[in-house]
């Protein structure tokens, strides 16, 4: 089976694509930005609580591809969409050597620092935010980088951690799981007893009444473990398999292939899965635009008291 390196570097190539179409998707993730919403009524969501949810996800800041320019205008979109809550998904640093600089962490958090919601702006981290810091990957432990410069710019980031919130004093939960991919295991560095540092049990558990309950993981893969006390997971790290052909995606970062590529899914709670607004191994996207997501959620369900 084809891996995803191999695939975009056939597409890098243009060994089967044609020289215009490749145009098309080197240029889609510089000059489009697209806002796609979704319309989520969970169960046991309460018939008062209606709440709209701004995502940003796999922004891979980096020259020329995902300028701090670039990323300003994305932090102005979601603003304008004026949203709730803002979420941040994951994957801020650079996802592929095809670039001219890396933009440091400290550059692109004062920008993601400009996003407004009267509910905040909550973070959970991605794998590449691991995979780029070497001293965290060397230790097997550490806070990265990306972590401190968001925490930094007044940005919380949630690692198996949750926290109560309300609007029009109507309780919901927020929770973020730890990044379950953020341990390389190379030789280079010092072995890890696993690759992740998630725990759902862990980051449920801080849950302590019935209120409703938004889970964010980086992966989507969790969304099988993930039990009916939880809403709504919203993830990314797919980018929509960064090429999609007919709703169909040739290679996806997930185990259960196009099922969790991209969109709208329902295991034991609805999951959705953001296409991400940057690219990873190569600056290539091709009928998955970048997008900032919509989410409004609402329901019938009898009001938590």
């Amino acid at each position: 089976m084809i891996s995803r390196r191999q695939f975009f570097q056939s597409v890098g190539g243009l060994g089967v694509l044609t020289a215009s179409t490749a145009a098309y998707g080197f240029s889609e993730p510089v000059l489009r930005l697209d806002v796609t919403s979704y319309d989520v009524r969970p169960p046991r969501w309460p018939a008062d609580l209606e709440l709209n949810i701004a995502v940003i996800a796999d922004l891979h800041a980096c020259d020329p591809w995902m300028s701090l320019d670039h990323i300003d205008a994305i932090v102005h979109r979601a603003n304008m969409l004026k949203p709730d809550i803002i979420m941040l998904l994951g994957d801020y640093v650079a996802g592929h050597h095809h670039i001219t600089r890396r933009i440091p962490a400290e550059e692109w958090a004062r920008v993601l620092a400009g996003l407004k919601a009267p509910l905040g702006v909550h973070a959970v981290l991605g794998n590449h935010d691991y995979w780029d810091d070497h001293i965290v990957q060397q230790n097997g432990q550490g806070t990265t980088a990306a972590r401190r410069a968001m925490e930094a710019a007044g940005i919380p980031v949630y690692e198996n951690d949750a926290t109560r919130l309300a609007k029009n004093g109507r309780p919901f939960w927020l929770a973020g799981l730890g990044d379950q991919l953020a341990y390389l295991p190379a030789r280079r560095f010092r072995p890890v007893r696993r690759i992740g540092v998630d725990d759902l049990g862990a980051t449920l558990a801080k849950v302590t009444d019935d209120a409703p309950l938004i889970l964010l993981a980086h992966e989507p893969d969790v969304a099988v473990h993930v039990p009916s006390r939880v809403s709504l997971q919203l993830s990314g790290h797919t980018h929509g398999g960064q090429v999609r052909l007919l709703g169909w995606s040739p290679v996806v970062p997930s185990r259960y292939g196009n099922r969790l590529a991209y969109g709208h899914a329902h295991f034991n709670c609805d999951i959705i899965v953001s296409g991400g607004l940057g690219c990873s191994i190569m600056p290539f996207r091709f009928g998955v635009p970048p997008e900032i997501v919509l989410v409004k959620v609402s329901g019938s369900a009898p009001v938590v008291s």
